[in-house]
């Protein structure tokens, strides 16, 4: 068995060079490699992610002791159980390490649908690699400095006959739901590439649809947004909505490509 590739109208496959064909046991061996290069790769991150762990964790409880001195409250987090702020160094070294193993990844998925594509999509890898890890850091980082400040600063501003006694470990997950949430949604213009890529959507469909869109985007926000609070929704539509323009650009790049090498192949 032998993967295949249909050639583009006009015969411009056969002009263009290609990846080499392999069988099925070939793939299955390819796939593996790059699996294991994977496993490897995210195993020395997390080796050096916990070493990392504990310098980031001063840097994650910032926003959060901030918030505390805000609201003139103890400025201190705590772990409820002997395990927890020992569980909370490995966890958080092996999210540092599959961060920093992500270049590593994503060069080893591209390794792996190489000899599928063209030569002209295999120049776009680096492009490729750069813009996924740059917008999920950017992702990250706007979490950071601008929705988890307010997120906080909300949760700890009701006032009452108590007062907050916070777990480092509970506080771990609400960042890692509210960071990790964020750096996903802000691949959204890497989705609307490969749709675009393969055909599945256009500039004008996504525009002419861009009412629909919003309205999904106003529930993924409603879903993740951990307070109930109108603005912290809204801190989180803004990006998503602003990446959703992106990719309409983004679509009509590839689109106004597509249709040059349509023409070439017609001219040829």
């Amino acid at each position: 068995m032998a993967f295949f590739r249909p050639a583009l109208p006009g015969g411009s496959a056969a002009g263009e060079e290609s990846g080499g064909q392999m069988t099925f046991f070939e793939h299955l061996i390819e796939l593996r490699k790059r699996i294991i290069n994977s496993l490897i790769a995210i195993a020395i991150g997390a080796f050096i992610g916990v070493y990392l762990a504990q310098r980031f964790i001063t840097v994650i409880t910032r926003p959060m002791i901030k918030a505390l001195a805000d609201a003139h409250l103890d400025q201190k987090l705590v772990y409820t159980n002997p395990t927890g702020y020992l569980n909370l160094i490995i966890t958080f070294g092996v999210y540092i390490g599959i961060v920093l193993a992500s270049p590593v990844v994503l060069y080893q998925i591209w390794l792996f649908v190489a000899p599928a594509l063209y030569k002209h999509e295999r120049k776009a890898v680096t492009g490729f690699l750069l813009s996924t890890v740059s917008l999920f850091l950017t992702g990250i980082g706007f979490g950071y400095f601008i929705t988890l400040p307010y997120i906080l600063r909300f949760l700890v501003s009701f006032k009452g006959p108590v007062v907050p006694m916070i777990s480092i470990n509970e506080y771990f997950d609400l960042i890692l739901l509210v960071l990790l949430g964020l750096g996903v949604v802000f691949e959204l213009p890497i989705l609307i590439f490969f749709l675009s890529l393969f055909g599945i959507v256009t500039p004008r469909l996504l525009w002419k649809n861009f009412r629909y869109a919003i309205l999904i985007i106003s529930v993924v926000a409603a879903i993740v947004t951990p307070t109930p609070d109108a603005m912290t929704m809204l801190i989180f539509m803004a990006p998503m909505v602003g990446l959703y323009f992106l990719g309409i650009g983004v679509s009509a790049v590839v689109a106004r490509r597509r249709a040059r090498r349509l023409a070439a192949a017609g001219a040829s």
